[in-house]
């Protein structure tokens, strides 16, 4: 039998699955029934969203939804999708580039969440997440975002244990009648902190069969400016470049993102196909040790989507090809001794498929049956640089590491009750990780390559996990206006690749791996085992009478078995440390511990006023998240500390304005193994107004009025200039441990919109 190469079997795998939902089209294209008649326009295909319930409350599970109006308030303000998702309560941002923040679900973030654009399940293609997934499309692009926390349905779950998050484009959109239409959107911005600037174009072409559509934007920034001097010193790259005191190195971002698609309806069936295409020539990190100097992303996704006389059919299959590569930006050192700058290269390939059917039965109650493949490979290698300890050979990272998972899951919706309505999934996947033997730079004594590489390549280096997820929810609907859900699930993930097969531990080479911008250095452990969580939840809705005021809570708890902490390294006798080196970074080794984490999440609205000026109302939230390491009985990392808004809004016809005032309590429960930093406390003033004409529609604001100078409590580790390849030597005076990073000062920004 002949054998396909490896960049050739998975794009016939794609053109299989692409022939198999073409088939599905026809097949249900002509089953006999006339949609002539149906009251459903088709100018857009039924999709299948989260709905709201008759009391007001989300569907079960769902903990919030920012349709098109709330995302387009904030594009102006920023170029990144994730920063987006914190006006919901519980979500917040991990600090990284311009366009790439990790969401963080009370508590949980990057691998722990799953997160699906337009249905792609993507995977962050490199050492330190910075091609996060949330980055491949830009604010502008997204039409609708729904957030699961905590206790996720099983149909939209999967190898994830804090949540999962939902972006969609726009629906391709049809003409009536055989009449060809044409539409589209433009729109530019400007933001004074970082002279950022950017546009984006939309535009479609349609008849009642075929719609042909293009996207694109662009977004740039130099650094941004803190609100007042955060550091002592000014020295940068090492040639002679200086950074003001207040200027946060390594801010500075370029992105340009693209994107074609085609669609074909038939009555009830909907058949897309969308080629992505993304270039991020530049985009600096404050908390990493490297820079994201080139990253392209190559995406080909197919979906299907059908009504049916028995309910609902999806079909999906994609392929996302990512070329990542890293060095040392302007604002860090680039030469060492004879190693000019440090080359990293990452490559990866995903190839998945989706299948999903809601069914509707005779009883009022729906099933939702789905099928999942997905297969990633990754390959993480360092080129020599110079004469010295970066040579001759090439570092392999991971060397051809291969993610494969398979998954099914059922589940069931009914309201067994006028006044309660019961979900109950369950999902079984079998997930396969590998990679082959590595070898370093040299095998030097004193950087143990050598040893490392042959420990790791001596161990069992494939193993496969049966992961288990399992969801109950329930909600009592006691009136109209009032609700109350309870929530219990079982989830499992497995480790990521870096966590289980990155292996040296080499000061210089464990910080290039470091996911969570702390400044320490990481490696792997074969061994892990999948992360299982156990969530309790309940959330409590009331809403007035007249509908002029409503407040949520939402308090949870979870244990998490085997929950992938690390420890300190004891990196010359390669066992871990026995006793603990504060204020300084470490070479940490992950390693499953259990943990603990709970909290409460309320938000709150009431309407004041409806006069000659207009309607006025107030919203606010407030979050509180705590979480500790049962073993080591630390604090975990990145928890965000109590923190809470409220805004005064103001609508009158097509105008609307917001004051809004943001506080943030002292970060002191901290990550001892880690030395975490803590943080002050802070409170925000943010100013923003907005009109709205036929087809133009203009938005401005001032976010933090009052120039305050504030640490942010996800942050990490201050690293965004100077000398940042040895571990504890971040500038040519020493080690700046203990610096976090600042927050942004006081930025003007407007954008404006034009659709025809």
């Amino acid at each position: 039998m002949q054998h396909l190469s490896k960049s050739t079997a998975p794009a016939l795998r794609l053109s299989v699955l692409a022939v198999a939902l073409f088939q599905i089209s026809s097949a249900y294209a002509h089953n006999g029934e006339d949609h002539s008649n149906d009251d459903m326009p088709m100018a857009y295909l039924p999709a299948i969203t989260v709905e709201a319930s008759a009391s007001g409350a989300n569907s079960l599970g769902t903990s919030a939804t920012l349709n098109q109006n709330d995302i387009n308030h904030q594009q102006a303000a920023t170029s990144d999708t994730a920063t987006i998702l914190t006006k919901i309560p519980g979500i917040n941002v991990q600090s990284a580039g311009g366009i790439s923040n990790l969401p963080v679900i009370r508590g949980l973030a990057d691998n722990r969440l799953r997160i699906l654009v337009d249905g792609v399940d993507s995977i962050a293609s490199c050492p330190n997440s910075m091609n996060s997934p949330l980055s491949y499309i830009s604010p502008s692009a997204v039409e609708e975002t729904t957030v699961y926390a905590g206790v996720t349905p099983v149909s939209v779950g999967g190898n994830s244990i804090g949540g999962t998050i939902i972006v969609e484009s726009a629906e391709p959109t049809f003409s009536e009648d055989s009449t060809v239409v044409t539409s589209g959107e433009v729109g530019a911005f400007y933001r004074s902190n970082g002279n950022g600037y950017g546009a984006n174009v939309e535009t479609t072409i349609a008849n009642d069969v075929l719609s042909l559509s293009y996207k694109g934007s662009y977004a740039k920034s130099d650094n941004y400016d803190a609100g007042g001097d955060f550091k002592t010193y000014t020295d940068a790259s090492g040639s002679g470049q200086s950074l003001a005191k207040d200027e946060v190195g390594s801010t500075a971002f370029e992105s340009q993102t693209q994107s074609v698609d085609v669609a074909y309806q038939n009555g009830d069936h909907l058949l897309q196909g969308t080629y992505l295409w993304q270039h991020v020539p530049e985009e600096l990190y404050p908390n990493q040790r490297m820079d994201m100097l080139d990253n392209q992303l190559d995406r080909v996704n197919l979906r299907y989507k059908g009504e049916l006389n028995w309910g609902q059919l999806e079909a999906q299959a994609y392929h996302e090809d990512v070329e990542h590569y890293m060095n040392f930006g302007e604002d860090k050192q680039f030469l060492y001794g004879t190693a000019a700058g440090m080359p990293m290269y990452t490559d990866s390939e995903t190839i998945g498929a989706n299948l999903k059917g809601i069914v509707d039965l005779a009883d009022q109650s729906t099933v939702t049956v789905g099928a999942e493949y997905q297969d990633y490979t990754l390959d993480d290698l360092w080129p020599a640089s110079g004469t010295g300890m970066m040579g001759p050979n090439e570092f392999q990272n991971i060397n051809n590491g291969e993610r494969e998972r398979i998954g099914v899951y059922a589940e069931w919706e009914k309201q067994i009750a006028p006044q309660w309505t019961t979900q109950l999934g369950a999902r079984y996947e079998n997930v396969r990780t590998s990679a082959d033997e590595v070898s370093g730079y040299n095998s030097m004594m004193m950087t143990n390559q050598g040893r490392d590489s042959a420990i790791f390549n001596a161990s069992d280096r494939s193993t496969t996990d049966n992961n288990v997820d399992a969801t109950a929810i329930a909600r009592y609907d006691m009136s109209d206006n009032s609700s109350i859900e309870f929530g219990a699930s079982h989830k499992e993930r497995t480790p990521s690749l870096y966590e289980r097969y990155t292996w040296s531990t080499w000061g210089m080479a464990s910080i290039m791996n470091n996911t969570v911008s702390d400044g320490n250095g990481y490696f792997g452990d074969p061994n892990l085992k999948p992360e299982k969580s156990n969530t309790l939840s309940m959330t409590f809705d009331w809403r007035g009478g007249d509908d002029n005021w409503g407040i949520k809570a939402t308090p949870y708890y979870s244990h998490i078995d085997d929950y992938v902490d690390a420890v300190q390294w004891d990196s010359a006798n390669n066992t871990a440390a026995t006793t603990q080196t504060a204020n300084q970074y470490n070479v940490m080794r992950y390693t499953n511990q259990d943990a603990r984490i709970y909290g409460i999440d309320i938000i709150a609205d009431r309407d004041l006023a409806s006069n000659a000026w207009g309607d006025w109302g107030l919203a606010g939230s407030l979050s509180y998240t705590n979480g500790k390491n049962k073993d080591t009985g630390s604090h975990l990392y990145n928890i965000m500390p109590l923190n809470a808004s409220i805004a005064l809004n103001h609508e009158n016809n097509n105008w609307k304005n917001q004051v809004e005032v943001v506080a943030v309590a002292a970060k002191n429960k901290v990550s001892t193994p880690r030395n975490e930093i803590k943080t002050a406390g802070y409170g925000l003033l943010n100013l923003s107004t907005g009109y709205q004409w036929d087809a133009v529609s203009v938005e401005a604001g001032i976010d933090n009025v009052l120039d305050k100078n504030y640490a942010l409590p996800l942050g990490g580790s201050y690293m965004g200039q100077g000398s940042t390849m040895g571990i504890n030597n971040e500038l040519t005076t020493g080690s700046n441990w203990g610096t976090a990073v600042p927050g942004a000062g006081r930025s003007f920004y407007m954008g404006v919109n034009y659709k025809f």
